[in-house]
């Protein structure tokens, strides 16, 4: 129970600290102002990091066509995770009992259908349809920047690092095979330097997703023997670290499943990276105190926080 309590007296600081806002739900929060200064402020040090990459930015909602979310397979690996947008499209009489029904907090689901929309489980989703929609990609492929977009994963928890719904910062690669995956690992250690030019404990790890029932351990292990997924660790709640940002290389799997395609039919693989910026002002909070004010100046000038 140790990690627990960890977690528990965390969030109670950080609440009282006016850092995050109870909704009344696990795992969905408020947050406060000089939260949300750092959280910026983190982003615009992971773009000047990109720079570089001369990226093309593609910015999307937080919601995505349903049809995407069942040609990914998303709903065979992770159908735990998912989450689907529902409505209201009856009379006035049904409308009518939903809202007595509701009123009582009775399930009131029976009078709601499906939509064509689902909540967006990860920024590069939309990417890869819409890559896969242009004419064949020219040779050394095309680097694309998703932004900080909200995604929602059905993980309710009173862990504060483990939230349904967040910001995610992705960049997308999509080039030839040995370039793809040279970018990933590269991001590996650019990723560190990043963490730990904030003062945060950072290491990497081999990792793999949270794939569904016994087929999704096999497909975890093969993962990671492949090691197609490469986390970085740092300390938040409990006594082991939380992985803060993920770097992953998908082989062929999106560029197939999207149709994306080079000229003169050359092999197409994607890699990805995402820094989930909550976790990372988390850890923040954690190795440098509630007080942003009175955190290192050099991490405060990084962040933008004297600006």
């Amino acid at each position: 129970m140790i990690q627990a309590d960890q977690r528990t007296s965390f969030r109670a600081a950080l609440v009282e600290a006016g850092h995050l806002v109870p909704t009344g739900v696990r795992g969905v929060f408020g947050r406060g102002a000089r939260f949300e200064a750092v959280r910026l402020g983190l982003d615009a040090l992971i773009t000047r990091t990109a720079a570089d990459e001369r990226a093309e930015v593609l910015h999307f909602p937080p919601v995505i066509p349903r049809h995407l979310l069942e040609s990914s397979e998303y709903l065979h690996s992770f159908p735990h995770l998912a989450g689907t947008v529902f409505g209201f499209e009856g009379s006035e009489l049904e409308a009518a009992e939903q809202y007595a029904t509701a009123s009582r907090h009775d399930d009131w689901s029976r009078f709601q259908t499906m939509s064509d929309l689902v909540l967006t489980p990860a920024s590069c989703y939309p990417v890869y349809a819409a890559i896969g929609a242009r004419p064949p990609l020219c040779p050394g492929g095309v680097t694309i920047d998703p932004g900080a977009a909200y995604v929602f994963r059905r993980e309710p928890s009173d862990d504060p690092a483990r939230l349904q719904m967040f910001h995610m910062r992705e960049l997308v690669r999509i080039a030839e095979p040995v370039t793809a995956l040279a970018w990933r690992d590269a991001w590996v250690e650019r990723g560190l330097a990043l963490l730990r030019s904030l003062g945060l404990d950072a290491t990497p790890d081999v990792a793999a997703d949270p794939f569904f029932g016994r087929a999704g351990r096999m497909l975890a292990a093969s993962q990671r023997e492949q090691q197609l997924k490469v986390e970085l660790l740092v300390p938040i709640a409990g006594p082991e670290p939380t992985a803060v940002a993920s770097f992953n290389y998908h082989q062929g799997y999106f560029a197939g499943l999207n149709g994306i395609q080079f000229e003169g039919g050359a092999d197409v693989h994607t890699a990805c990276l995402g820094f989930g910026h909550e976790r990372i002002v988390l850890a923040l909070l954690l190795a440098h105190g509630l007080d942003s004010d009175r955190w290192p100046v050099a991490v405060r000038d990084q962040l933008g926080l004297d600006g």
